[in-house]
């Protein structure tokens, strides 16, 4: 334990540090939100709800197949041309309300035509796979109302692109563990988004 008198200036010294580190968590990042709050709370309910089913997914390929280290996969996400989703118009610096919904809704999109690709991974895990999709699906139209609802919603649904072929059972299970891992990433980007837009 610090002496008496070091004790105050170690503690300045500290929350000093703190305030500087936290300096660009809260760059402004837009004018108030016109967001209804009613929608950022589902969001981030259903934001951790996946994160939940997705752990739970990686768990069950790494305690039944042993797949339990997405870096070690990481050539064959290169190989298998696996689609990555980007949030860049929801960075700190320059957030764009309209271009960060949007994004957030095609990644939904994205993971969902990837999520729909592993379909057959094992019967053992079909269940979890599915509840997966319908979380994801679920959260991607309720951002998708919320946009029609504010008149932001580009004039079509986008499409999911090109999803990656897995040709056999390994593919899909190690495919499966770095969709899912891509995913968690996904989330927590936008987890955090969500919540600086739904802070008062």
């Amino acid at each position: 334990t610090f002496p008496e008198p070091l004790l105050l200036p170690a503690l300045q010294l500290l929350l000093w540090h703190i305030a500087l580190w936290m300096v660009p968590e809260a760059a402004p990042l837009s004018p108030a939100s016109s967001l209804p709050q009613s929608f950022l709370l589902k969001c981030l309910e259903q934001v951790r709800k996946i994160q939940a089913d997705g752990a739970e997914l990686q768990e069950r390929l790494c305690a039944t197949h042993k797949l339990c280290h997405p870096q070690e996969l990481v050539l064959l996400g290169h190989s298998l041309g696996l689609p990555q989703a980007s949030l860049s118009s929801c960075s700190s610096q320059a957030l764009q309300l309209t271009g960060c919904l949007n994004q957030l809704h095609g990644g939904l999109v994205l993971y969902q035509g990837l999520l729909q690709a592993l379909a057959g991974i094992s019967p053992e895990l079909a269940p979890a796979l599915d509840i997966l999709q319908l979380d994801v699906t679920d959260l991607a139209t309720n951002i998708w109302l919320q946009m029609e609802d504010l008149r932001m919603a580009p004039a079509s649904l986008p499409t999911q692109g090109t999803v990656p072929t897995f040709t056999s059972a390994f593919q899909r299970r190690a495919g499966g563990v770095l969709v899912v891992s891509q995913l968690q990433s996904f989330l927590e980007l936008a987890y955090r988004v969500l919540r600086y837009l739904a802070e008062p």
